[in-house]
């Protein structure tokens, strides 16, 4: 990939182009460039002249303004140039997991790596620190240790290169591409290689060894890249103090879906997430959290919570920590039984949907509401309707969805009123095909359980982004 030059080259998709034919099919190119080495985007090398008629590019463009989080046009405008042209890690950005096609992960626990050479940037001593810091940052958070040899091969080869190094990735010279690392596996599995012609540094000028490396090196244990802009995945390099660094719930959650959380006990996971003490003693063990086979009756937001119900239980975890709460469902609810087929959150009223069979509850906190319980058909449903499979509150349409078997209906909270006719549930969100269990809102995305995976669904790009294990929130 080529640098975009530092001025600005190109106006918004509205504006027409200053410059002559041949200049703008250059600068063009140079935008082309970016988008197919990032985001797969396929042109066969034949060049786009008229911006406005190219609706593959506008919808590329958009794709980079949603994943990188810009405000989404899908014109060239100034934003969207001026985090084209900043560093950034190699790898592209588009991938259909949270972790590389096929999840590789190194099966060994005690993992090795060499530095094979210097950058002349940095006193060696440094670039040990910055390296070995790196690591650190990772084997904090799971069970991997990292050794570093200083002879023969090693799991992870580290170097320091410039344009052509023999992996038919070159780099790019100043600016742009920074490094790139590879998915574990053999031969170059695992190794990271750093862009010589870059300015290496320990502090906030240049690349800063550290940060670049450490985000290296969550490719070298398996991870992709983050499309939430305070993780350390995310591909844009920027520097912060690194007194104060620590990983983003993001990074934590990715890279211990792989390799389990810091524990002795992570052996048995149930033993190491579970908070029982508002249980009777002769309750038995909930199910476990982190087990593979993991599915869930309903989920829902709740107080800044996530909450996830499973028969007489439920998780509940906010999003931003790593701890998780269980207990019964009776230790919050008394007389809401066991088996929650759905769930949602009216935040602004401060009001829980409960849903069990045709019945339905209504709470405030640890309150029900009064006339509680009532039936699904005060909410409009035809009589032929014996349960809700997953509800989702929509705050920014107003609406209410509601799934039974493979279709949906939409309830308008300003109107009340509930479509008469469903609709096919992957017409209205395509890529969620067939029955769910759940479904709950964070931030912009819609997160659909069905089995033991849930699929991250973008409600403005209208799309599917990730498919993830069903416990993925949970500390496992």
């Amino acid at each position: 990939m080529k640098n975009l030059p530092r001025l600005l080259l190109l106006c918004a998709a509205s504006c027409a182009f200053p410059m002559g034919s041949k200049r703008k099919e250059e600068k063009m190119k140079l935008v082309q460039n970016y988008l197919e080495n990032y985001y797969s985007f396929k042109t066969e090398k034949k060049p786009v002249f008229n911006w406005k008629d190219d609706k593959p590019m506008v919808n590329k463009i958009r794709e980079v303004q949603e994943f990188l989080g810009l405000e989404v046009t899908g014109k060239l405008d100034s934003n969207t140039l001026e985090v084209m042209q900043k560093p950034r890690c190699g790898f592209p950005d588009v991938a259909e997991f949270s972790t590389f096609t096929g999840q590789p992960k190194w099966i060994k626990r005690n993992l090795t790596y060499r530095i094979l050479n210097y950058t002349p940037d940095m006193a060696p001593g440094d670039v040990d620190a910055a390296i070995k810091k790196a690591f650190t940052v990772w084997s904090d958070v799971i069970p991997l240790t990292f050794t570093r040899v200083n002879s023969g091969d090693a799991d992870i080869l580290i170097s320091f290169a410039a344009k052509f190094h023999n992996d038919f990735n070159p780099f790019d010279g100043p600016g742009g591409t920074v490094a790139h690392a590879y998915a574990p596996g053999k031969g170059i599995g695992g190794d990271a290689h750093f862009d010589e012609d870059e300015d290496w540094t320990n502090g906030s000028k240049g690349s800063n060894l550290f940060f670049v490396a450490a985000h290296e090196f969550g490719h070298s244990l398996g991870l992709f890249h983050s499309s939430h802009p305070d993780s350390l995945m995310y591909p844009i390099y920027r520097y912060s103090d690194s007194k104060i660094f620590h990983l983003h719930h993001d990074d934590i959650d990715g890279i211990q879906y792989l390799y389990g959380p810091l524990s002795k006990s992570s052996e048995n996971p149930t033993e190491s997430t579970v908070f029982v003490e508002s249980m009777e003693p002769t309750e038995p063990l909930p199910p476990n959290t982190c087990g593979h086979n993991l599915t869930f009756d309903a989920a829902t937001t709740f107080h800044g919570q996530i909450m996830f119900f499973k028969d007489k239980y439920f998780w509940r975890k906010h999003p931003t920590s790593r701890e998780v709460d269980i207990n019964l469902i009776s230790s919050l609810w008394s007389d809401v039984p066991s088996g929650i087929d759905a769930a949602y959150e009216i935040m602004d009223k401060d009001e829980t949907f409960l849903f069990k069979g045709n019945e339905f509850w209504v709470v405030k906190g640890d309150t029900i509401l009064s006339g509680y319980p009532k039936k699904i058909q005060d909410l409009g449903f035809p009589k032929g309707v014996k349960k809700i499979d997953a509800a989702l509150y929509h705050p920014n349409k107003r609406k209410i969805y509601y799934f039974v078997s493979y279709k949906y209906r939409s309830y308008d909270t300003r109107r009340q009123t509930l479509d008469r006719k469903p609709k096919l549930i992957r017409d209205g969100f395509p890529g969620i095909n067939g029955k769910i269990d759940a479904v709950f809102q964070n931030k912009k995305f819609f997160y659909f359980l069905r089995g033991s995976r849930q699929f991250e669904f973008d409600s403005i790009a209208n799309k599917v982004t990730r498919v993830l294990r069903s416990n993925f929130w949970l500390p496992c």
